[in-house]
């Protein structure tokens, strides 16, 4: 770095910064929260819930975040099919939560059964 005296210049200063800043972002692990919805279900981490909507089988890190983003697309999509339809929000959650559940039966994926109880075919 370039020193004027006893200071570092500002530019060379924002420099430094900015090469540590990515030198720290580069080398931070990848944190779980970057993870999809099919590979939280294919590793466990998510299951298929009745009412359409999916839940954190694991409290792995991200997941908890992946679930919130998910039900939440999940019920805009909902309520928009609802309102197209003229008909209730559980009743098209009803709908979209049997497709899941049989979809995650097939594919050996974690599903809530009527009692809350996680299962797995």
């Amino acid at each position: 770095m370039k020193k004027s005296g006893s200071f570092v210049s500002v530019s060379s200063r924002r420099a430094f910064i900015l090469a540590v800043a990515l030198v720290l972002a580069c080398a931070m692990p990848r944190v779980a929260h970057a993870i999809d919805l099919d590979s939280a279900r294919t590793q466990g981490l998510v299951g298929e819930r009745a009412d359409g909507l999916v839940s954190a089988v694991s409290n792995a890190p991200g997941v908890p975040a992946l679930v919130q983003s998910v039900n939440a697309a999940r019920l805009e999509s909902y309520r928009e099919i609802a309102a197209k339809e003229g008909t209730k929000l559980d009743a098209v959650q009803a709908v979209a939560g049997a497709k899941q559940v049989q979809k995650a039966r097939e594919n050996g994926w974690y599903y809530m059964d009527a009692s809350g109880a996680w299962k797995k075919d």
